[in-house]
């Protein structure tokens, strides 16, 4: 169930706005919802697509996923394809910024630029080590101490004391979803290794951090700004792993801002 008949998913899609086309790929177990804070500033001035991967939200599930990137990325593609979307600028937070870095290496010349934002390129034993302290609470302390362990974990603590809200909701949610799909992704992502590749990617980079991020640590910002060339870097004082949702607003200014400095990096020279 759940294929275009190519093995690709049917990604359920946000879509909104009109102009140069923007794709947002959200992390591990989350959906195209992260993205609420951020997406409609960036509908002002693009066509924002903000998918919900195989196995999220409201994705299809096929038969036989094994959640391996290179499946992600085609699940992807076959949406750029289906849509008739050329060149788009690609943004990709926590997990799904190792799915966009990768993406990116693989076939530049599908895009205009590139956003990884709570990224690295490795999953390290530092992140191997909080997933699997997560999964450890889960099963010794449930749902509940699990939830509270996690959003520790994922966003900053001035922040979440403000938004203990967020305790409930989660834990709600969390309820009724089928984390499957998530678990199978966590498998593939424990050995992401994009480290031999990044300096033949040729395409104007932004790389986004949080420096309270406690689940990929910041040193791994610089890693990829040093790795990739040309790349620029913007550091986040008071956020944690989950830029967008804490800092929404700074967020969009920083991408609009990028993606219209991506576009004239790109354009000829006048006269040409």
């Amino acid at each position: 169930m759940g294929s275009d008949g190519n093995g690709h998913a049917h990604l359920f899609v946000r879509e909104a706005g009109s102009g140069t086309p923007v794709l947002l790929v959200h992390g591990l177990g989350t959906d195209h919802t992260i993205w609420n804070g951020v997406l409609p500033s960036l509908a002002e001035h693009h066509t924002v697509l903000a998918p919900d991967l195989r196995g999220h939200g409201r994705s299809d599930t096929p038969e036989g996923s094994t959640f391996g990137f290179d499946e992600l990325e085609g699940d992807l593609a076959a949406l750029l394809e289906e849509r008739g979307i050329g060149k788009v600028h690609l943004v990709g937070l926590s997990a799904g910024a190792f799915l966009a870095v990768r993406f990116a290496i693989d076939r530049t010349a599908s895009f205009r630029s590139l956003t990884s934002i709570s990224g690295a390129s490795h999953c390290d034993a530092h992140t191997r080590a909080v997933a699997e302290n997560w999964a450890r609470t889960y099963r010794d302390a449930g749902l509940e101490l699990y939830v509270q362990r996690l959003l520790r974990d994922v966003y900053s603590p001035t922040w979440l004391d403000g938004h203990m809200d967020l305790v409930d909701k989660a834990t709600a949610q969390l309820r009724s979803a089928d984390l499957r799909g998530p678990i199978q992704w966590y498998s593939a992502i424990r050995s992401f290794d994009v480290r031999t590749s990044l300096g033949r990617l040729r395409l104007p980079t932004l790389v986004v951090h949080g420096m309270d991020d406690r689940v990929i640590d910041p040193t791994h910002a610089r890693l990829l700004r040093q790795a990739i060339p040309g790349a620029e870097l913007k550091l986040f004082p008071y956020a944690g792993h989950m830029v967008p949702i804490e800092q929404g607003e700074e967020t969009a200014r920083t991408l609009t801002d990028w993606f219209a400095r991506a576009e004239a990096r790109a354009a000829p020279p006048a006269g040409s």
